[in-house]
C-alpha cells in the first residue's frame, strides 16, 4: 500500500490502543495528521491475552486514526512492552586473528553474534543487544573500537530477552487487522526518545513510563541505554484498590482517581467528601478524600520502592553510576496529582514530569503534547527515522530486502564505509523473522 510521506506509530498498551499518524515538517518537528484511540480489551499487563478482542481495538483506533487524517494506514511501528521483558548485563570476547589489522564492523557483529548464542529460559529470545562499552587488549573505557589496533576485543553489553511466543502474538494482531509490521521498538526505548533530551541522557537519568498494566523503566547514562525492567504494576492496579477499598464500581474508582486522587494523603481535609451515585435506585455512597487518597498512596508508593530498587540495583549510589538528571515520569500514569513531589520524597532524586512536545510541531493539539502519548508519539519519531533511512540514497546497490534503520542506543554502532551495507539492528532481524515467521503460518 502506498505510504506517501507520512508515517504510523501504533502503542498497543494495556487501558488504550493509539494509532497516531504524521510526518515531519520543514523545521524537522513532527506534525501529527491524525490520531486514533480505542480501549484495549485484550491486553493484560502489557500481555495479548485474546487475540480477537485486540485485532478489534487496533481495528477501531486505525479507522479513526484514518477519518481524522482522511489517508490510509498501511505500515506501523509498533511496540514491545510486557512483564515477559527482562535484561541482563553480560561480558563477552573476541580474540583477533591478525593484531596488526584495524579492528572493523565485522569484527563488532561477530562478537555482536557470540551475544546472540547465549542460552536463555526456554521460550525466550534475545531481542536486543546493546554494546556498552568495549575494551581492546585490556583498554577500558572506549566507545568506539574502529579503526583501533588490538588482538582482544572485548565489550559489556545489555541484553534485553522477551517471550518469543507474546511478540508473535503481537505480530499475529497487527497482521489480522489489515496491516504491515514495519518494525517492532522497545516501548521504553520509545518513550525516551519522546520526553528525554540529549544532555540528560549523557547526564545520568532514570525514565519512569507508568502505564495502565505495568510500568517501564529505562536508565541512561553517556548517551547509552544502561538498564531496563518492567514493574508488573501501574494505574490500573491503583484503579482496582480504589473499586475494592470503596466498594464502587471500576468506571466510578477510574473517575474518582483522575477527578480526585492525589498521591499524598496529608494534603486532604476529613471533611472533604465526594459522593458517588448508588447502582440501580441504591443509596448515594459518600466518600472521604482523604481515605481516597491513603489507597492510591499505599499503592503508588509500592511501585515507585520496587522501580527504586531497579535503580539501585544499576548502582546510582555510586559516584561513577550516578544519575545527575534524576528522574524523568511519563505516560498515564504520571498525570496523578502530588506523584512528582513524592517520587523526590521517597528516593531523593530531583523529578519532573516529561511531556513528548519538544518533538512536536507548534501546531499540534494539545492532548497529543499529554505523558499519556509519550510511547505513541515515540514510536511515530520511530517510523519517520525508519522511512527516511529507506529512502536517503544508498552508496550501493541493495538487494532486495530493505535496509532498515538502527535502533536508538547503536547510533555509535554505524561507522561503514561506503561499500558497507548498514549494519541492521536486532529489532529489524526480528521484524524480518516475525513477517516470515506470519507468512509461513498463512
Amino acid at each position: 500500500m502506498e505510504q506517501g510521506n507520512y508515517s504510523v506509530g501504533l502503542d498497543i498498551g494495556t487501558t488504550k490502543i493509539v494509532a497516531i499518524i504524521g510526518k515531519k515538517n520543514e523545521y524537522g518537528k513532527i506534525e501529527v495528521l491524525g490520531i486514533g484511540k480505542s480501549k484495549s480489551l485484550g491486553v493484560h499487563r502489557g500481555v495479548v491475552n485474546n487475540i480477537t478482542q485486540t485485532i478489534k481495538s487496533i481495528q477501531q483506533a486505525v479507522e479513526q486514526a484514518e477519518t481524522n487524517s482522511g489517508l490510509k494506514i498501511g505500515s506501523v511501528v509498533v511496540g514491545i512492552a510486557g512483564q515477559h521483558i527482562r535484561s541482563l548485563q553480560h561480558s563477552d570476547y573476541i580474540t583477533r586473528k591478525d593484531s596488526e589489522e584495524v579492528i572493523n564492523e565485522d569484527d563488532l557483529d561477530s562478537l555482536c553474534n557470540q551475544v546472540y548464542k547465549l542460552i536463555m529460559l526456554p521460550g525466550e529470545e534475545i531481542i536486543h543487544v546493546l554494546p556498552q562499552e568495549y575494551k581492546v587488549d585490556g583498554q577500558a573505557e572506549i566507545k568506539q573500537p574502529i579503526g583501533m589496533y588490538g588482538g582482544r576485543l572485548e565489550a559489556n553489553f545489555h541484553v534485553v530477552v522477551g517471550q518469543v511466543t507474546s511478540i508473535k502474538n503481537v505480530g499475529r494482531c497487527i497482521k489480522s487487522a489489515g496491516l504491515d509490521l514495519g518494525n517492532i521498538t522497545l516501548e521504553p526505548l520509545a518513550s525516551s526518545d519522546a520526553v528525554l533530551s540529549h544532555e540528560e541522557k549523557e547526564a545520568g537519568v532514570a525514565l519512569i513510563d507508568i502505564g495502565g498494566g505495568t510500568t517501564d523503566l529505562a536508565i541512561f547514562k553517556d548517551g547509552i541505554i544502561r538498564h531496563t525492567a518492567v514493574i508488573p504494576f501501574g494505574g490500573g492496579v491503583i484503579t482496582e484498590d480504589i473499586k475494592e477499598g470503596c466498594s464502587i464500581i471500576e468506571k466510578q474508582a477510574e473517575t474518582l482517581k483522575t477527578r480526585f486522587g492525589s498521591a499524598w494523603p496529608g494534603e486532604n481535609k476529613d471533611n472533604e467528601i465526594v459522593s458517588i451515585p448508588g447502582l440501580r435506585g441504591r443509596e448515594p455512597k459518600e466518600i472521604t478524600l482523604k481515605n481516597l487518597s491513603k489507597i492510591i498512596h499505599a499503592r503508588v508508593v509500592e511501585i515507585v520502592e520496587q522501580v527504586y530498587v531497579e535503580i539501585k540495583n544499576y548502582g546510582h549510589d555510586e559516584q561513577k553510576k550516578k544519575l545527575i538528571a534524576g528522574i524523568v515520569l511519563t505516560g498515564g500514569g504520571s498525570q496523578l496529582k502530588h506523584l512528582k513531589q513524592l517520587v523526590e520524597y521517597i528516593t531523593g532524586m530531583d523529578t519532573r514530569i516529561g511531556y513528548p512536545n519538544e518533538h512536536l510541531a507548534g501546531d499540534s493539539e494539545e492532548e497529543v503534547a499529554s505523558p499519556l502519548y509519550a510511547t505513541a508519539v515515540g514510536l511515530l519519531m520511530n517510523a519517520i527515522n525508519n522511512q527516511e533511512k529507506k529512502a536517503a540514497p544508498k552508496e550501493v546497490p541493495m538487494d532486495s530486502e530493505e535496509m532498515e534503520p538502527v535502533m536508538a542506543g547503536h547510533e555509535e554502532d554505524v561507522m561503514g564505509t561506503p561499500l558497507k551495507r548498514e549494519r541492521k539492528s536486532v529489532f529489524d532481524k526480528w521484524s524480518e523473522k516475525l513477517k516470515d515467521f506470519l507468512d509461513n503460518a498463512e
